[in-house]
């Protein structure tokens, strides 16, 4: 009878913990799903954005007709890639044609100060800040769910019940270096229309009959 009850007792204990498990890997496979959706609605929300910033360069800049073109490619591709590993290429040509774009914009100072312009890039910047947020959330998640498909005795429940290794969100190792360097947002032209000083413009000179200003101490 005793051993009989010791089984029981240990089939018990061994069931509880397989529903732990498994109920463990039901929910970080939950979170990775909505960590992920956190990531496409910002991706989304940014390849919105392109269009009108686009169009406000073409105002300036109408004959760069290639990078137009580089862009909208690669915003169209964008939006077509599906799950983690599609967006993960899309990510590269999208940065480096979004560079070319702001490369161009460099070239025109009135282009620059533009309100509407400089709004958008305020609006791109945020956007592009919330994406690495969220993708850091993401592939955290992603690491966490797949140690435990990929590590015993968790993997066990994990071929019983076929849970996958997730994806995960990054940029090609061979782009990186391009990418890390775009966009840049520049808000100067902000700061100095607040202070009344055009990019660039040397400082304004004193008022005639104004004394030099003394030299500092220790120069």
């Amino acid at each position: 009878m005793i051993p009989l009850i010791i089984v029981l007792v240990i089939i018990v204990v061994v069931a509880l913990g397989v529903v732990a498990s498994y109920n463990r890997f039901v929910s970080q496979r939950n979170a990775v799903q909505n960590a992920w959706a956190d990531i496409d609605t910002e991706l989304k929300r940014r390849y919105d954005l392109i269009p009108n910033l686009v169009s406000t360069v073409q105002g300036y800049a109408a004959h760069e007709r290639g990078v137009f073109e580089e862009v909208a490619q690669a915003r169209s591709v964008g939006l077509q890639a599906q799950g983690p590993a599609a967006a993960s290429a899309a990510e590269g040509p999208f940065q480096m044609a979004l560079g070319h774009l702001f490369a161009v914009a460099e070239n025109y100072p009135e282009l620059k100060a533009n309100q509407n312009f400089l709004q958008l890039q305020a609006t791109l910047s945020d956007t592009e800040d919330r994406i690495q947020s969220s993708r850091q959330i993401y592939n955290a998640n992603v690491q966490q769910f797949n140690t435990r498909i990929q590590a015993f005795p968790s993997n066990v429940i994990a071929n019983m019940f076929h849970f996958q290794v997730a994806e995960f969100f990054q940029i090609d190792a061979a782009q990186r270096a391009v990418v890390g360097e775009a966009p840049k947002v520049d808000f100067s032209a902000i700061t100095n229309a607040t202070y009344g000083q055009a990019p660039g413009a040397p400082a304004p000179a004193p008022a005639p009959g104004t004394p030099p200003a003394p030299p500092i101490s220790g120069a």
